[in-house]
């Protein structure tokens, strides 16, 4: 049965699955120093500013490199693309285990980072294959390749055990090499970019890519990642050493522990992006926000001693999560952001079609931009503080003033646009029109020569 461009049913779950796949390896290589890193920092001494460092420098290229590799894909493909990057990235890794200096593993940490561009290229080339009520969960499905930060977190520490962290950069390194060479044996070029070869048009150019840039709507959308997203890659590098530090517990207990955060922020992103298509992004924007201020507030109070002035003397008590409660509230957390990270992408493919990989580029950018700032920022504060939830507190304010300035935003736009819907308290989530094609008239001109 043919659905979407000509495609079959079963050419869409060939190209999600593979992409889906090579999303997780990729994802869990970005984050592989969640785990290494903690015995890298033993190694050379580092404080905790120098580890937030290490942590967050892949990510730094991870995100600049969406924007060109997000470009790329829309003008070349992503079965092109996606195996080149990936090779490249693999490389990389291996190189991770010739490296002795601190100044060195920041290098090559940016070469790692590539793994992270991996998203935009995988957002390109899923979108190609689904028609746009369907792209919300076919987008979902593919970002629930998140959870390579749980499979990080879950299996690195105990290969680390087994086999040292060079050992399990070798390993990371030859699996995302062979996940390269089968993605290029086994996906085909996308329905797009097989009818624009067909009809012999040249790749759009880089400035016409860039276009849609100009909107503020673009900068919106990428606000709202850099916490759905910047922060939860953030907090999948960082609990492992919270863990460790906050609560004294082992690096493989801390590792699950991690993951548990790390499955759900990633796996549920495919209902969200049900939910999206269903009730509508924005709502679901509006929800992981106010949720994740209740779970951040918590999550921020410090552990405390209390002495009160009773009748027959001072009463003292304390205050203080368990382990057990505060892993409860991360899973809580993961799976908010998994929501949001789902409904953010469900807006791109809807009002800019035809500019799928720079629009994601950017938003995926500055998201990504929130993972580099942000375990550097952690570091910081816990030097600086001395408070281990310090991080938690910096994230609340975050999100207090994103939630914010989402809602004026929002309504002031709508206002403007439609006066009517002043008195509304849910709006549309539906464009007007699209950001328009930048063939249409090539693509006119071609139907009409066709009649002819």
């Amino acid at each position: 049965m043919e659905t979407h461009l000509g495609t079959s049913r079963s050419d869409q779950y060939r190209a999600l699955g593979l992409s889906t796949f090579a999303f997780t390896i990729c994802f869990a290589v970005w984050t592989i120093f969640s785990i290494i890193g903690v015995k890298i920092k033993q190694e050379l001494g580092l404080n905790d500013t120098q580890f937030g460092l290490l942590v967050a420098t892949p990510v730094l290229t991870g995100s600049i490199s969406r924007i060109f590799l997000g470009i790329w894909a829309e003008q070349f493909g992503g079965r092109i693309i996606f195996p080149m990057q990936m090779l490249i990235t693999s490389i990389c890794v291996w190189a991770l285990t010739f490296v002795h200096t601190y100044e060195i593993f920041l290098l090559v940490a940016l070469g790692i980072g590539l793994a992270g561009g991996s998203f935009i290229v995988g957002v390109s080339y899923t979108s190609r294959w689904f028609d746009k009520n369907q792209q919300g969960t076919a987008l979902g499905v593919f970002g629930a390749g998140n959870a390579g930060a749980a499979v990080t977190n879950f299996a690195a520490p105990f290969l680390v055990v087994a086999i040292g962290w060079e050992g399990t950069a070798r390993v990371y390194a030859m699996i995302l090499a062979v996940t390269a060479v089968l993605f290029y044996i086994l996906a085909d070029t996308d329905p797009v970019q097989r009818s624009r070869l067909r009809a012999g048009q040249s790749p759009m150019s880089a400035g016409s890519q860039l276009e849609p840039l100009k909107n503020i709507q673009v900068w919106r959308f990428a606000t709202y990642y850099f916490f759905v997203f910047g922060a939860f890659v953030s907090l999948a590098s960082f609990l492992p050493r919270y863990y460790v530090g906050a609560y004294g517990l082992e690096l493989t207990t801390a590792g699950v522990f991690a993951g548990l955060y790390s499955l759900p922020g990633s796996v549920f992103r495919a209902l969200g992006g049900w939910i999206s298509d269903k009730w509508g992004a924005r709502s679901v924007m509006y929800a992981t926000f106010i949720v994740s201020l209740a779970l951040l507030f918590v999550m921020s109070y410090p552990n405390t001693s209390y002495s009160v002035a009773g009748i027959k003397g001072p009463i003292k008590f304390d205050f203080g999560l368990s382990v057990g409660f505060f892993v409860f509230l991360t899973i809580l957390l993961g799976f908010m952001m998994s929501l949001g990270k789902a409904a953010v992408y469900k807006h791109i493919p809807v009002y800019y079609p035809y500019h799928v990989g720079s629009v994601g580029g950017l938003v995926g950018m500055i998201g990504g931009l929130g993972g580099f700032i942000l375990p550097i920022s952690f570091g910081v504060l816990l030097d600086f503080t001395g408070v281990w939830t310090a991080p938690f507190m910096l994230l609340f304010v975050i999100v207090l003033v994103s939630t914010i300035w989402m809602h004026i935003a929002i309504r002031r736009m709508e206002r403007e646009r439609h006066p009517a819907l002043a008195d509304e308290r849910f709006l549309s989530d539906v464009p007007e029109a699209p950001y328009p094609d930048p063939y249409a008239d090539t693509n006119a001109r071609l139907a009409e020569k066709h009649t002819a």
